[in-house]
């Protein structure tokens, strides 16, 4: 069950641009380096665990799972205060690859221009004044409305990890079109989630989810806290698989995690990569 999925039979994943002990070493490398940037403890929102240790998994999740390539263009949206920003600033090419980090924190943009682009010429972060509940519910932007300031296929691979566990349902396909418009033809999406799918939902006797989630009533979406639906959203098992159908994507990979009680992931959340189609939406 949490092996990779491969929806699309005319969409796959290209091989990994390192093999596995390639990759795995300059990993550990990343990790031992104790010149990078990593922010105050009192300052990092993003989360617990190791800040530099989670960036450099997904960096290898990006690359084994996602193809990401060293001279690609990354956009980053909700890139908090940098923490998947910094491995790629040992991965990505300084003459060739680029990043772009999105957050409504300016907090975190600020700590990460200082102490990250300004260090590294080809990464730029730039603060999103969008309204969300638990991180800027004053934001003049309205999710339902996003509109980013890049030109149509300015990317080649996009990032939202652990961004539509804090949205609601109704931005969600407001975010997809946004980022289709954006990727180049061929352009992934890596994204992370919680899906419902059906153990979950019945409360399988062999799962001890580390989140309980309660449905509303109209779907798709569940809330771990009513008091504040945003802190963690889970949406109905194919929910994000029409949506981003719907947007113009195909979806080449979805693997589960292991959030859910299951055993035999290496990852958390749930994690989709997607393709910007070749029948996808007009640039």
């Amino acid at each position: 069950m949490n092996s990779p999925v491969v929806i699309s039979d005319h969409v796959r994943l290209k091989s990994a641009p390192l093999n596995g002990s390639s990759l795995a070493l300059l990993q550990k490398t990343i990790e031992r380096n104790r010149f990078l940037p990593v922010p105050p403890q009192e300052e990092n929102f993003v989360g617990d665990g190791d800040y530099l240790a989670i960036g450099t998994e997904f960096l290898g999740h990006f690359v084994e799972l996602g193809g990401l390539h060293e001279h690609e263009r990354v956009l980053d949206i909700g890139c908090g205060i940098g923490r998947m920003a910094v491995p790629l600033t040992q991965y990505l090419d300084p003459e060739k690859g680029m990043y772009t980090g999105l957050d409504p924190a300016p907090a975190g943009i600020q700590w990460s221009a200082q102490h990250i682009a300004a260090l590294y010429p080809n990464f730029r972060f730039m603060h999103l004044d969008i309204a969300n509940d638990l991180y800027n519910p004053n934001g003049r932007i309205q999710g339902r409305n996003l509109l980013l300031p890049f030109e149509n296929n300015s990317f080649d691979f996009a990032i939202m990890t652990s961004v539509v566990t804090h949205l609601p349902a109704e931005e969600i396909e407001p975010y997809f079109r946004e980022i289709s418009r954006l990727l180049e033809p061929g352009g992934r999406l890596f994204l992370s989630a919680f899906v419902m799918e059906p153990e979950s939902q019945r409360g399988a006797a062999e799962l001890t989810p580390r989140i309980q989630f309660h449905r509303t009533p109209e779907g798709p979406s569940w809330h771990a806290d009513a008091n504040a639906p945003l802190a963690a959203v889970a949406f109905d098992d194919g929910f994000l698989d029409t949506t981003l159908h719907a947007t113009g994507f195909d979806i080449a990979l979805k693997k589960l995690g292991h959030w859910r009680g299951q055993t035999g992931s290496q990852h958390y959340q749930d994690f989709f990569v997607a393709f910007k189609a070749l029948r996808g939406q007009s640039a």
